[in-house]
């Protein structure tokens, strides 16, 4: 098994850059296989949702479908797939990003009550709360 880096999945995904988009196909299509699928970590999933979005203006509807394939693919295996699938579902009906998703899912595995930040869009979900201004609030 091999493991992919974010920067690999993006040139495999965009083919922004004919030599690196060629060298990321070639490895991907020769040494991932239904056999021995090449590992995603749930930090790459994270990384390559953000890249896509940020990076390359992808909509969210696209950058779920892109998630949704790579945790289909018999010759990728996610980490923690399960969560990244519950994810991909809070981001395709949600406000916040990918990651905001995955972790506040992440921190509820963990016996977390809820999940606290700044983001405003996130805490339009019931993973999150927004922290106080005031302690004790």
């Amino acid at each position: 098994m091999i493991g992919l880096d974010t920067n690999v999945l993006v040139r495999y995904i965009v083919r922004d850059d004919d030599e690196q988009s060629g060298a990321a196909t070639r490895l991907i299509e020769s040494k991932c296989t239904a056999d021995n699928p090449g590992l995603v970590s749930s930090i790459v999933m994270c990384e390559l949702a953000w890249v896509l979005t940020r990076g390359y203006g992808y909509r969210r509807e696209m950058v779920g479908r892109v998630i949704r394939r790579i945790l289909l693919v018999q010759e990728l295996q996610v980490k923690n797939a399960e969560m990244a699938w519950q994810a991909v579902r809070l981001f395709g009906q949600g406000k916040a990003d990918f990651a905001d998703y995955r972790i506040s899912i992440s921190n509820r595995e963990g016996k977390a009550e809820v999940t606290y930040t700044f983001d405003l869009r996130a805490v339009e979900s019931d993973l999150f709360k927004i922290v106080p201004a005031r302690t004790g609030q």
